[in-house]
């Protein structure tokens, strides 16, 4: 299939696939959508969330990861685990490794991607210069490093791709956090029943999250009938809605 690389809303470039009329980030703005979605609703979200639970929940928190729960921009988490259903450009583990220098926390990262992107069409992104001139170095080890093996990136974040289907994760309460960024169900139904998500319930540790940034009715019913508590959300530019899942003391 034909791929292109093209420039979306907010000036970000992204990988389009012609025959399908999909793209790897939405067109009406790439970082933005990562930032909103994945970061804002994601990553921030699970702290914030610590931070507001019962003492008992933070202190069962406080001794799986061996830290102090403080407030979102100082908490402290000797290990924060995050899958994501797609790494293709990289983009959202580059923009959470960046943060988690900011709030100085350790990030162990798992990609799955089954059909990995190629180091010529990433050099043709522009995240480096829109993002982070300083952490060139670090995008480009994003991707240097080899498959299916655990790589430390920096001394925080620790990144380990994975090239498979989704349907072959035997993960099992190994994840805070699922960013679930595959293509969408218009192209790819199979990527969004209830059989892929109760892949990702099992995959997650207890409270854990998953966000997307798809907001359709049938996906939401599929995450609820595997036993998802799933709220909307506001979506990034471009889309009404979005939608957070939490698996909720299971």
């Amino acid at each position: 299939m034909k791929r292109n690389i093209i420039t979306t809303s907010d000036g970000s470039k992204t990988i389009q696939i012609e025959e399908w009329n999909e793209q790897y980030h939405s067109i009406h703005g790439a970082i933005q959508e990562a930032n909103h979605v994945f970061l804002k609703h994601g990553l921030h979200f699970f702290f914030a969330e610590l931070n507001s639970a019962s003492p008992e929940m933070v202190s069962a928190s406080k001794n799986e990861h061996k830290s102090q729960v403080e407030n979102e921009c100082h908490t402290e988490l000797a290990e924060v685990s995050i899958l994501e259903i797609g790494f293709g450009t990289g983009l959202n583990a580059f923009l959470t490794l960046i943060d988690a220098e900011k709030l100085k926390l350790n990030i162990n990262y798992v990609g799955v991607e089954a059909y990995p992107v190629q180091l010529e069409e990433i050099k043709q992104l522009n995240y480096i210069e829109l993002i982070s001139k300083e952490h060139e170095a670090v995008f480009e080890k994003l991707h240097d490093t080899p498959w299916e093996e655990s790589c430390e990136i920096t001394s925080n974040f620790q990144l380990e791709k994975q090239e498979k289907f989704f349907k072959d994760i035997t993960a099992e309460n190994a994840f805070n956090i699922i960013y679930f960024d595959a293509f969408g169900a218009r192209v790819q139904p199979d990527l969004w029943t209830e059989d892929i998500f109760k892949i990702m319930l099992k995959a997650l540790k207890p409270n854990g999250i998953l966000v997307t940034y798809s907001a359709k009715g049938s996906v939401r019913r599929a995450m609820q009938a595997v036993g998802f508590t799933v709220e909307r959300l506001p979506g990034p530019p471009g889309k009404r809605e979005m939608l957070r899942a939490q698996k909720k003391g299971l």
